[in-house]
């Protein structure tokens, strides 16, 4: 949200997907490497209020008994189907609360799967997805312009950070990998 050009990804994912595994589909289409907390919000199926879904953390329930309590349900235990639907299409997700990249998730259809597919699959997209920790949409265009401008004297260090040239503009929904959304919870949380 807020970029401008547009940053964008049209996925599909199977419908036995949980939060937790979209979440995973969504790191590996933007290219992320899932290195910051997460969290989606989405209106109740029934419109019963707003949830939020992701990893839950007990010390940021509010314990204020004037406060609604606030709950973050837990991803791997809720699955889209049961709250994506035709009339419940829009989510929002945030990914690494610092800078705050906030996505539109849209359910755009819901189609039979196809046997010869596998899933989850990169169909389109738009625009490079920004370095992780470049301080938000308000950081990474400040980047762009410092990239842009030969005599910046920061412009060195961004290219050293980078590691190579970075095309704003640059997405291949081809070469999107997606990784195995078990196994990344696996190591995200064994002990």
């Amino acid at each position: 949200m807020d970029s401008e050009p547009l940053i964008w990804r049209r996925i599909q994912v199977p419908g036995d997907y949980s939060f937790w595994d979209l979440h995973v589909a969504v790191q590996d289409a933007m290219g992320w490497l899932d290195c910051h907390l997460h969290m989606f919000s989405m209106p109740r199926p029934g419109g019963n209020g707003v949830a939020h879904i992701g990893i839950p953390d007990e010390d940021e329930l509010s314990q204020d008994p004037n406060e609604e309590p606030y709950t973050e349900l837990a991803g791997w235990e809720e699955k889209i189907a049961d709250w994506f639907t035709p009339d419940n299409a829009l989510a929002s997700y945030e990914y690494d609360f610092g800078d705050g990249w906030i996505h539109g998730i849209e359910l755009e259809g819901i189609l039979p799967r196809d046997p010869d597919v596998f899933y989850p699959r990169c169909l389109d997209g738009s625009g490079a997805c920004p370095p992780e920790d470049c301080g938000g949409v308000p950081g990474y265009y400040r980047m762009l312009r410092i990239l842009a401008d030969p005599s910046h004297p920061k412009r060195q260090g961004y290219i050293e950070w980078l590691g190579s040239d970075f095309d704003p503009l640059d997405f291949r929904p081809e070469e999107v990998e997606f990784d195995d959304p078990a196994l990344r919870f696996f190591i995200a949380f064994s002990t």
